[in-house]
Protein backbone atom coordinates (compact mmCIF):
# COMPACT_ATOMS: atom_id res chain seq x y z
CA UNK A 1 0.00 0.00 0.00
CA UNK A 2 1.80 3.42 -1.01
CA UNK A 3 2.15 5.95 1.69
CA UNK A 4 0.13 8.03 -0.37
CA UNK A 5 -3.09 6.13 -0.63
CA UNK A 6 -2.23 5.89 3.11
CA UNK A 7 -2.79 9.19 4.08
CA UNK A 8 -5.79 9.70 1.88
CA UNK A 9 -7.02 7.50 4.09
CA UNK A 10 -5.92 9.37 7.24
CA UNK A 11 -6.73 12.78 5.66
CA UNK A 12 -10.00 11.38 5.33
CA UNK A 13 -10.55 10.18 8.74
CA UNK A 14 -9.29 13.13 10.58
CA UNK A 15 -11.79 14.99 8.64
CA UNK A 16 -13.96 13.12 10.42
CA UNK A 17 -15.49 10.78 7.75
CA UNK A 18 -17.59 13.64 6.90
CA UNK A 19 -19.06 11.65 3.32
CA UNK A 20 -20.56 9.01 5.58
CA UNK A 21 -23.69 10.16 6.85
CA UNK A 22 -24.20 6.76 9.49
CA UNK A 23 -21.70 4.98 11.45
CA UNK A 24 -22.28 1.63 9.26
CA UNK A 25 -21.31 3.89 5.99
CA UNK A 26 -18.20 4.80 7.55
CA UNK A 27 -16.94 1.59 7.77
CA UNK A 28 -18.51 0.49 4.31
CA UNK A 29 -16.42 4.03 2.69
CA UNK A 30 -13.36 2.55 5.02
CA UNK A 31 -12.59 -0.63 3.49
CA UNK A 32 -13.63 0.14 -0.24
CA UNK A 33 -10.57 2.97 0.73
CA UNK A 34 -8.10 0.74 1.91
CA UNK A 35 -8.96 -1.78 -0.04
CA UNK A 36 -8.78 0.60 -3.56
CA UNK A 37 -5.10 1.63 -2.23
CA UNK A 38 -3.84 -2.20 -2.39
CA UNK A 39 -5.05 -3.73 1.02
CA UNK A 40 -7.00 -6.65 -0.17
CA UNK A 41 -9.55 -7.00 2.78
CA UNK A 42 -12.02 -9.59 3.30
CA UNK A 43 -13.82 -9.94 6.47
CA UNK A 44 -13.41 -6.39 8.54
CA UNK A 45 -15.53 -5.82 11.87
CA UNK A 46 -15.44 -2.97 14.33
CA UNK A 47 -16.83 -3.47 17.38
CA UNK A 48 -17.80 -0.85 20.07
CA UNK A 49 -18.98 -1.10 23.51
CA UNK A 50 -21.92 1.25 25.08
CA UNK A 51 -23.59 2.79 27.31
CA UNK A 52 -27.12 1.68 27.19
CA UNK A 53 -29.68 -0.51 29.95
CA UNK A 54 -29.99 -3.23 27.57
CA UNK A 55 -27.52 -3.56 24.64
CA UNK A 56 -23.34 -4.36 25.70
CA UNK A 57 -21.92 -3.42 22.52
CA UNK A 58 -22.75 -2.99 18.88
CA UNK A 59 -20.84 -4.63 15.55
CA UNK A 60 -20.38 -3.63 12.20
CA UNK A 61 -19.28 -6.14 10.36
CA UNK A 62 -18.24 -5.66 6.18
CA UNK A 63 -17.36 -8.10 3.24
CA UNK A 64 -17.07 -7.22 0.05
CA UNK A 65 -19.85 -9.69 -1.23
CA UNK A 66 -22.48 -8.41 1.76
CA UNK A 67 -21.48 -4.99 2.67
CA UNK A 68 -21.80 -3.87 6.40
CA UNK A 69 -24.29 -5.52 8.50
CA UNK A 70 -24.82 -4.32 11.93
CA UNK A 71 -25.81 -5.96 15.14
CA UNK A 72 -26.03 -5.85 18.87
CA UNK A 73 -25.12 -7.76 22.03
CA UNK A 74 -27.34 -8.16 25.42
CA UNK A 75 -24.84 -8.01 28.81
CA UNK A 76 -24.87 -11.54 29.31
CA UNK A 77 -22.75 -12.39 25.65
CA UNK A 78 -19.89 -11.46 27.98
CA UNK A 79 -21.01 -15.07 29.61
CA UNK A 80 -21.60 -17.03 26.42
CA UNK A 81 -18.82 -19.39 24.98
CA UNK A 82 -19.47 -17.39 22.22
CA UNK A 83 -17.80 -14.26 23.69
CA UNK A 84 -15.15 -16.22 25.61
CA UNK A 85 -13.83 -18.21 22.87
CA UNK A 86 -13.61 -14.86 20.46
CA UNK A 87 -10.38 -13.58 20.07
CA UNK A 88 -11.37 -10.37 20.73
CA UNK A 89 -12.38 -11.15 24.11
CA UNK A 90 -8.68 -11.57 24.48
CA UNK A 91 -7.94 -8.79 23.39
CA UNK A 92 -10.29 -7.03 26.05
CA UNK A 93 -9.32 -8.78 28.73
CA UNK A 94 -5.34 -8.15 28.23
CA UNK A 95 -6.36 -4.53 28.07
CA UNK A 96 -7.91 -4.89 31.07
CA UNK A 97 -5.57 -6.43 32.96
CA UNK A 98 -2.78 -3.68 32.23
CA UNK A 99 -5.11 -0.45 32.45
CA UNK A 100 -5.72 -0.18 29.30
CA UNK A 101 -1.67 0.02 28.32
CA UNK A 102 -1.88 -1.89 25.23
CA UNK A 103 1.41 -1.56 23.59
CA UNK A 104 1.70 1.04 20.74
CA UNK A 105 0.86 -0.84 17.90
CA UNK A 106 -0.12 -4.26 19.26
CA UNK A 107 -1.95 -6.36 17.73
CA UNK A 108 -3.63 -9.83 18.64
CA UNK A 109 -2.45 -12.21 14.99
CA UNK A 110 -3.31 -15.22 13.99
CA UNK A 111 -1.80 -16.85 10.86
CA UNK A 112 -4.78 -19.19 10.09
CA UNK A 113 -3.18 -21.97 7.84
CA UNK A 114 -0.16 -22.38 9.67
CA UNK A 115 -1.60 -21.42 13.61
CA UNK A 116 -1.99 -24.60 16.48
CA UNK A 117 -4.84 -22.78 18.18
CA UNK A 118 -7.42 -22.18 15.75
CA UNK A 119 -9.75 -24.87 16.99
CA UNK A 120 -9.70 -23.02 20.32
CA UNK A 121 -11.55 -20.09 18.46
CA UNK A 122 -14.97 -21.17 16.60
CA UNK A 123 -14.61 -17.76 14.60
CA UNK A 124 -11.48 -18.24 13.42
CA UNK A 125 -12.65 -22.02 12.08
CA UNK A 126 -15.76 -20.44 10.20
CA UNK A 127 -12.70 -17.68 8.65
CA UNK A 128 -10.44 -20.86 7.81
CA UNK A 129 -13.78 -22.29 5.79
CA UNK A 130 -14.09 -19.37 3.84
CA UNK A 131 -10.55 -18.97 2.51
CA UNK A 132 -8.68 -16.36 5.00
CA UNK A 133 -5.57 -16.96 5.69
CA UNK A 134 -4.69 -13.95 7.86
CA UNK A 135 -6.45 -12.36 11.01
CA UNK A 136 -5.04 -9.45 13.16
CA UNK A 137 -7.33 -7.92 15.89
CA UNK A 138 -6.03 -4.04 16.80
CA UNK A 139 -7.68 -2.31 20.05
CA UNK A 140 -9.61 1.11 19.00
CA UNK A 141 -8.79 3.17 22.21
CA UNK A 142 -11.18 6.17 23.58
CA UNK A 143 -9.80 9.19 24.90
CA UNK A 144 -11.53 8.32 27.98
CA UNK A 145 -9.59 4.99 28.63
CA UNK A 146 -12.26 2.73 27.52
CA UNK A 147 -11.10 -0.48 24.79
CA UNK A 148 -12.96 -1.10 21.57
CA UNK A 149 -12.08 -3.59 19.16
CA UNK A 150 -11.07 -3.98 15.56
CA UNK A 151 -10.62 -7.48 13.41
CA UNK A 152 -9.13 -7.55 10.03
CA UNK A 153 -8.98 -10.40 7.61
CA UNK A 154 -7.41 -11.66 3.92
CA UNK A 155 -8.10 -14.07 1.68
CA UNK A 156 -4.03 -13.52 0.61
CA UNK A 157 -1.79 -16.80 0.46
CA UNK A 158 0.34 -14.98 2.31
CA UNK A 159 -1.76 -12.95 4.98
CA UNK A 160 -1.04 -9.26 5.42
CA UNK A 161 2.73 -8.09 4.38
CA UNK A 162 4.63 -6.34 6.88
CA UNK A 163 4.37 -2.94 4.99
CA UNK A 164 0.07 -3.39 5.11
CA UNK A 165 -0.01 -4.36 8.78
CA UNK A 166 1.94 -1.37 9.56
CA UNK A 167 -0.65 1.07 7.37
CA UNK A 168 -3.86 -1.20 9.17
CA UNK A 169 -1.54 -0.22 12.81
CA UNK A 170 -1.65 3.68 11.23
CA UNK A 171 -4.85 4.09 10.41
CA UNK A 172 -6.63 2.66 13.39
CA UNK A 173 -5.61 5.85 15.40
CA UNK A 174 -7.52 8.44 13.47
CA UNK A 175 -10.12 5.41 13.09
CA UNK A 176 -10.53 5.48 17.36
CA UNK A 177 -10.96 9.08 17.14
CA UNK A 178 -14.14 8.68 14.67
CA UNK A 179 -15.81 5.65 16.02
CA UNK A 180 -15.43 7.35 19.59
CA UNK A 181 -17.28 10.86 17.98
CA UNK A 182 -20.21 8.39 16.35
CA UNK A 183 -20.41 6.42 19.67
CA UNK A 184 -20.91 9.57 21.84
CA UNK A 185 -23.88 11.10 19.46
CA UNK A 186 -25.28 7.49 19.93
CA UNK A 187 -24.61 7.09 23.11
CA UNK A 188 -26.89 10.58 23.94
CA UNK A 189 -29.48 9.34 22.12
CA UNK A 190 -29.53 6.00 23.65
CA UNK A 191 -29.74 8.04 27.12
CA UNK A 192 -32.28 10.70 26.24
CA UNK A 193 -34.29 7.75 24.84
CA UNK A 194 -34.06 6.37 27.86
CA UNK A 195 -34.96 8.49 30.41
CA UNK A 196 -37.20 10.99 28.36
CA UNK A 197 -38.25 9.44 25.61
CA UNK A 198 -37.89 9.30 21.91
CA UNK A 199 -39.90 12.37 20.55
CA UNK A 200 -38.33 14.73 24.04
CA UNK A 201 -34.87 13.66 23.50
CA UNK A 202 -35.42 14.09 19.47
CA UNK A 203 -36.51 17.89 20.54
CA UNK A 204 -33.71 18.13 23.17
CA UNK A 205 -31.17 17.32 20.20
CA UNK A 206 -33.08 19.56 17.91
CA UNK A 207 -31.77 22.36 20.38
CA UNK A 208 -34.99 23.34 21.88
CA UNK A 209 -33.68 23.25 25.51
CA UNK A 210 -34.49 26.90 26.92
CA UNK A 211 -36.93 26.84 29.86
CA UNK A 212 -40.37 27.97 29.07
CA UNK A 213 -39.96 26.32 25.06
CA UNK A 214 -43.26 24.47 24.77
CA UNK A 215 -45.46 23.14 21.74
CA UNK A 216 -48.95 23.21 21.91
CA UNK A 217 -49.85 19.06 21.16
CA UNK A 218 -52.87 17.39 20.58
CA UNK A 219 -52.66 13.82 22.28
CA UNK A 220 -54.30 11.02 23.94
CA UNK A 221 -52.96 11.19 27.51
CA UNK A 222 -52.51 7.88 29.55
CA UNK A 223 -52.12 7.96 33.27
CA UNK A 224 -52.01 5.15 35.03
CA UNK A 225 -51.61 4.02 38.88
CA UNK A 226 -50.82 1.36 40.72
CA UNK A 227 -53.62 0.86 43.69
CA UNK A 228 -52.00 -0.37 47.47
CA UNK A 229 -48.64 0.54 46.41
CA UNK A 230 -48.04 2.52 49.73
CA UNK A 231 -48.75 -0.26 51.67
CA UNK A 232 -46.56 -2.92 49.53
CA UNK A 233 -44.34 -0.51 50.36
CA UNK A 234 -44.65 -0.36 54.28
CA UNK A 235 -44.49 -4.39 54.08
CA UNK A 236 -41.65 -5.12 51.43
CA UNK A 237 -38.43 -4.97 51.35
CA UNK A 238 -37.36 -2.23 49.36
CA UNK A 239 -35.32 -4.56 46.98
CA UNK A 240 -38.33 -6.42 46.11
CA UNK A 241 -40.48 -3.13 45.77
CA UNK A 242 -38.16 -1.78 42.83
CA UNK A 243 -38.45 -5.52 41.33
CA UNK A 244 -42.50 -5.85 41.18
CA UNK A 245 -42.21 -2.04 39.75
CA UNK A 246 -39.93 -2.96 37.33
CA UNK A 247 -42.27 -5.93 36.36
CA UNK A 248 -45.55 -4.00 36.65
CA UNK A 249 -43.74 -0.94 34.74
CA UNK A 250 -42.37 -3.39 32.31
CA UNK A 251 -46.43 -4.91 31.61
CA UNK A 252 -47.21 -0.94 30.53
CA UNK A 253 -44.03 0.52 28.69
CA UNK A 254 -44.17 -2.43 25.82
CA UNK A 255 -47.85 -1.78 25.36
CA UNK A 256 -47.49 1.69 24.85
CA UNK A 257 -44.52 1.17 22.81
CA UNK A 258 -46.08 -1.28 21.10
CA UNK A 259 -49.18 0.90 19.95
CA UNK A 260 -47.37 4.23 19.10
CA UNK A 261 -47.54 5.70 22.18
CA UNK A 262 -44.47 7.30 23.87
CA UNK A 263 -43.63 7.11 27.77
CA UNK A 264 -42.93 10.29 29.21
CA UNK A 265 -42.28 9.74 32.95
CA UNK A 266 -42.65 7.51 36.13
CA UNK A 267 -43.94 9.37 39.31
CA UNK A 268 -43.53 6.69 41.79
CA UNK A 269 -46.02 4.03 41.07
CA UNK A 270 -47.71 6.14 38.40
CA UNK A 271 -46.67 6.47 34.65
CA UNK A 272 -47.56 9.23 32.36
CA UNK A 273 -47.49 8.55 28.68
CA UNK A 274 -48.76 10.01 25.14
CA UNK A 275 -49.98 8.98 21.66
CA UNK A 276 -49.61 12.11 19.34
CA UNK A 277 -52.37 12.80 17.08
CA UNK A 278 -51.34 14.71 13.72
CA UNK A 279 -54.21 15.79 12.97
CA UNK A 280 -57.76 16.06 13.56
CA UNK A 281 -58.94 13.20 11.30
CA UNK A 282 -56.55 10.94 13.01
CA UNK A 283 -57.73 11.06 16.61
CA UNK A 284 -60.35 7.89 16.21
CA UNK A 285 -57.20 5.82 15.21
CA UNK A 286 -55.10 7.29 17.24
CA UNK A 287 -57.65 6.34 20.17
CA UNK A 288 -58.42 3.02 19.27
CA UNK A 289 -54.61 2.44 19.57
CA UNK A 290 -54.30 3.23 23.04
CA UNK A 291 -57.21 1.55 24.13
CA UNK A 292 -55.76 -1.24 22.19
CA UNK A 293 -52.40 -0.87 24.00
CA UNK A 294 -54.54 -0.11 28.18
CA UNK A 295 -55.68 -3.66 27.58
CA UNK A 296 -52.74 -5.09 26.28
CA UNK A 297 -50.88 -3.62 29.52
CA UNK A 298 -54.05 -4.85 31.83
CA UNK A 299 -53.67 -8.45 29.97
CA UNK A 300 -49.97 -8.21 30.48
CA UNK A 301 -50.55 -7.64 34.57
CA UNK A 302 -52.95 -10.96 34.66
CA UNK A 303 -50.24 -12.71 33.39
CA UNK A 304 -47.96 -11.54 35.66
CA UNK A 305 -50.62 -11.95 38.32
CA UNK A 306 -51.15 -15.37 37.32
CA UNK A 307 -47.26 -15.96 37.59
CA UNK A 308 -46.83 -14.07 41.01
CA UNK A 309 -45.80 -17.36 43.51
CA UNK A 310 -42.55 -17.23 41.97
CA UNK A 311 -42.19 -13.72 42.76
CA UNK A 312 -44.34 -12.07 45.26
CA UNK A 313 -47.68 -12.81 47.82
CA UNK A 314 -49.37 -9.58 46.64
CA UNK A 315 -51.79 -9.53 43.52
CA UNK A 316 -51.41 -5.85 41.55
CA UNK A 317 -54.28 -4.26 40.79
CA UNK A 318 -53.79 -0.65 38.77
CA UNK A 319 -56.11 1.81 37.20
CA UNK A 320 -56.02 3.79 33.66
CA UNK A 321 -57.46 6.92 32.72
CA UNK A 322 -57.39 7.69 29.05
CA UNK A 323 -58.64 11.02 27.79
CA UNK A 324 -57.62 12.94 24.33
CA UNK A 325 -57.05 16.97 24.12
CA UNK A 326 -54.57 19.69 23.99
CA UNK A 327 -51.16 19.79 25.77
CA UNK A 328 -48.50 22.25 26.23
CA UNK A 329 -45.31 19.48 26.06
CA UNK A 330 -41.64 21.21 26.96
CA UNK A 331 -39.16 22.65 29.01
CA UNK A 332 -40.65 23.01 32.60
CA UNK A 333 -38.32 23.43 35.95
CA UNK A 334 -36.21 25.54 37.48
CA UNK A 335 -32.35 27.29 37.17
CA UNK A 336 -30.45 24.32 35.35
CA UNK A 337 -32.92 21.46 36.13
CA UNK A 338 -35.31 20.79 34.07
CA UNK A 339 -37.90 18.80 32.99
CA UNK A 340 -39.44 17.74 29.37
CA UNK A 341 -43.18 17.02 30.13
CA UNK A 342 -46.43 17.76 29.31
CA UNK A 343 -49.05 19.78 31.29
CA UNK A 344 -52.25 21.39 31.14
CA UNK A 345 -56.09 20.83 31.98
CA UNK A 346 -56.24 17.20 29.82
CA UNK A 347 -53.03 16.18 32.06
CA UNK A 348 -54.64 16.86 35.17
CA UNK A 349 -57.91 15.94 34.00
CA UNK A 350 -56.83 12.14 33.10
CA UNK A 351 -54.92 12.05 36.84
CA UNK A 352 -58.25 13.02 38.33
CA UNK A 353 -60.45 10.35 36.65
CA UNK A 354 -57.85 7.97 37.36
CA UNK A 355 -58.18 8.11 41.01
CA UNK A 356 -62.47 7.83 40.41
CA UNK A 357 -61.33 4.71 38.94
CA UNK A 358 -60.10 3.11 41.83
CA UNK A 359 -63.57 4.37 43.63
CA UNK A 360 -65.25 2.30 40.96
CA UNK A 361 -63.61 -1.17 40.91
CA UNK A 362 -62.55 -0.14 37.31
CA UNK A 363 -59.17 -0.87 35.56
CA UNK A 364 -59.73 1.17 32.16
CA UNK A 365 -61.63 4.30 32.41
CA UNK A 366 -61.67 7.36 29.96
CA UNK A 367 -63.33 10.79 29.64
CA UNK A 368 -66.01 11.86 27.52
CA UNK A 369 -63.91 13.14 24.80
CA UNK A 370 -62.11 9.83 24.36
CA UNK A 371 -65.36 7.61 25.03
CA UNK A 372 -66.37 9.75 21.58
CA UNK A 373 -64.20 8.87 19.47
CA UNK A 374 -64.71 4.75 19.93
CA UNK A 375 -68.28 4.83 21.64
CA UNK A 376 -68.82 1.41 21.11
CA UNK A 377 -66.43 0.22 23.65
CA UNK A 378 -67.53 2.27 26.62
CA UNK A 379 -70.60 3.03 29.01
CA UNK A 380 -71.66 5.81 31.06
CA UNK A 381 -70.92 5.07 34.38
CA UNK A 382 -71.45 8.39 36.29
CA UNK A 383 -71.27 12.27 36.55
CA UNK A 384 -68.50 13.48 39.33
CA UNK A 385 -67.56 16.37 40.42
CA UNK A 386 -63.81 16.85 39.72
CA UNK A 387 -61.37 18.56 42.08
CA UNK A 388 -60.30 21.87 39.62
CA UNK A 389 -62.96 21.51 36.97
CA UNK A 390 -65.86 23.67 37.35
CA UNK A 391 -68.81 21.68 36.06
CA UNK A 392 -69.00 17.64 37.04
CA UNK A 393 -67.16 15.36 34.12
CA UNK A 394 -69.29 12.28 32.91
CA UNK A 395 -66.39 9.19 33.25
CA UNK A 396 -66.67 6.20 31.19
CA UNK A 397 -65.96 2.26 31.35
CA UNK A 398 -65.53 -0.65 29.34
CA UNK A 399 -68.21 -2.77 28.81
CA UNK A 400 -66.13 -5.46 28.62
CA UNK A 401 -64.74 -4.75 32.43
CA UNK A 402 -67.06 -5.84 35.14
CA UNK A 403 -66.35 -3.70 38.23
Amino acid sequence: MADSGVQDVIDWLIDGARSAERSDLVLGELCERITKAGVPLWRVGIFVRTLHPDVFARSFVWRPDTGVVTATAAHDIVDSETYKTSPLAHLYSTGEAIRHRIPEGGVIRHRINADENIDAYPILRELREEGVTDYIAIPLRFTDGSLHGSSWTTKEPGGFTPVQLAALQTLVPPLARVAEIRALQRTAINLLDTYVGNSAGARILAGKIRRGYADNLHAVIWLSDMRGFTALSDRVAPEKVVEVLNRYFDCQVSAVNNHGGEVLKFMGDGMLAIFPVHDDAGAQAVCIRALTAAREARGNIGKLNAAQGAWSKDILRFGIALHVGHVLYGNIGGGNRLDFTCIGPGVNLAARIEKIAGKLGRTIVGSAEFAGHCEAEWKDVGEFSVSGFSAPRTVFGLRDEQP
